[in-house]
């Protein structure tokens, strides 16, 4: 009888199967696929979900960044850097005037991960059978490694409909994870992750079910790592006037009040602010840009990942009203700055009516965007900040999907193992009838104790 090179259990210890007993147990197997099928479609949805949930919160809070350090003076202060190859300085918020000496040490990065390389990006890599890769983030040092509390684990399910390198890739994608097939210079393809910067964002990655995914993707910083690590993840070092800060990024709003330094390289710089009524035009631009880019994403969700999702809608409902009524501060005025909105809800901004405000009257214009929390500006950080803090919509329905995912990654596992034994109990009892020319395994045979599921129980 011709073998198939598909290994499995069964009550010989043999490892290999007949093909005959191998696509006997399939077709049996077959009709308990719709279960899985529903877990992983359910699976894939929420994963899906909690990814546009995210990207959400992190539109609505770069947004809130900038459109809260407009308070005070920040509209008219401007920022100039000694040194550009080490950092860029904008300044959107109220710095105080003065000169400030930084030392940038080191770069924030993200974690480089890469695996072993094959001829072709399509090949399928190992049995198919239904896996789970899991992602830790935390991290990675001589103490070992520590979960980052504030990242949430992630779970990808691998099967044979997925299981090539473009496939688990597109998997991790879909997961919220930055990977791609790479090709190297000998022409052969590998997997690649790159990790969020910061060195809390270090990967732990785990797989269970199929051993060849395992030998594959298993990255532990403190054990076995079948992935090569090219870069580890690290914060960004510096000092400001000699005090000593670290960031997960490159971009750092906080390192000095009302300013936004942009790292480009190490070295020492000055980084200096200066009181300038012309800068006004500039930071209500930027504004401008700020809004349009998170209407532009909001709007993206709407059409894909947050389809119909209610959070999403409060968000557009409430930025959409704000805008219109403009929330106490004069329409007439605002119009006369030259602020106005075009039929997909961006902001626009008519630079010869904005000059003539600033000409007019700098601190009266400024006034309609930053004064007191009463401004254009100052509402619109306020709101951004209400509909992703703690009791926000977007805060419940992330709690709640993440813990939809945990649930159904238990009943995935457990509907695992039960099939599992399932189709090794079949496969023991395919290949004791094929050797003693028994009967119908499905239906059961005359003389028999019952039918197969009565014999699994």
């Amino acid at each position: 009888m011709a073998t198939s090179s598909i290994n499995t259990a069964t009550t010989s210890g043999s490892s290999t199967l007949s093909t005959d007993v191998y696509n006997r147990v399939q077709k049996t197997m077959s009709a308990q696929n719709g279960a899985a099928t529903k877990l992983n479609a359910a699976l894939k949805a929420d994963q899906t979900k909690l990814s546009g949930l995210g990207q959400l919160k992190s539109a609505l809070s770069a947004f809130q960044t900038l459109a809260g350090s407009l308070s005070g003076g920040g509209l008219s202060t401007s920022a100039s850097v000694s040194s550009k190859s080490v950092l860029t300085a904008s300044s959107s918020g109220a710095a105080k005037a003065g000169t400030y000496a930084l030392d940038i040490k080191q770069l924030a990065q993200g974690q480089f991960l890469t695996s072993d390389a094959f001829a072709a990006a399509d090949s399928k890599l190992g049995s198919g059978a239904l896996s789970t890769v899991k992602i830790d983030f935390g991290t990675a040092d001589s103490k070992g490694f520590t979960l980052n509390g504030s990242t949430a684990s992630k779970s990808i399910t691998i099967d044979s409909s997925n299981n090539t390198l473009a496939g688990i890739a597109a998997a991790l994608k879909a997961a919220g994870v930055d990977a791609q097939v790479v090709k190297d210079e000998d022409g052969k393809y590998a997997l690649a992750l790159n990790g969020a910067s910061g060195a809390a964002n270090s990967m732990r990655i785990s797989v269970s079910g199929d051993a060849a995914l395992k030998s594959l993707l298993s990255f532990d910083p403190d054990g076995t790592q079948k992935l090569k690590q090219g870069a580890a993840a690290s914060d960004a070092v510096l000092t400001v006037n000699g005090k000593q800060l670290t960031s997960a990024s490159n971009t750092l709003d906080k390192a000095i009040a009302g300013l936004t330094l942009k790292l480009t390289g190490t070295g020492k710089t000055d980084v200096t602010v200066t009181q300038d009524a012309s800068q006004i035009g500039s930071n209500l631009k930027s504004f401008v840009s700020a809004y349009n880019e998170l209407n532009k994403k909001l709007q993206a969700l709407q059409k894909g990942d947050l389809k119909g999702d209610t959070a999403l809608n409060q968000t557009l409902s409430q930025f959409s009203t704000l805008i219109k009524s403009g929330g106490g501060v004069s329409q007439s005025a605002l119009a006369a700055a030259g602020l106005g909105q075009d039929s997909n809800g961006n902001l626009v901004l008519d630079d010869k009516k904005l000059q003539a405000a600033l000409t007019s009257d700098a601190g009266a214009l400024s006034k309609l965007f930053t004064n007191d929390g009463r401004g254009l500006a100052d509402l619109l950080a306020a709101q951004a900040g209400s509909l992703s803090g703690d009791s926000s919509a977007l805060k419940r329905e992330t709690t709640l999907v993440s813990k939809e995912i945990t649930s159904i990654t238990a009943k995935r596992s457990s509907l695992s193992k039960a099939l599992t034994a399932q189709a090794t109990a079949l496969a023991a009892l395919y290949t004791a009838q094929a050797q003693t020319g028994s009967g119908s395994a499905i239906n059961g045979s005359s003389g028999s104790a019952g039918t197969l599921f009565d014999m699994l129980g």
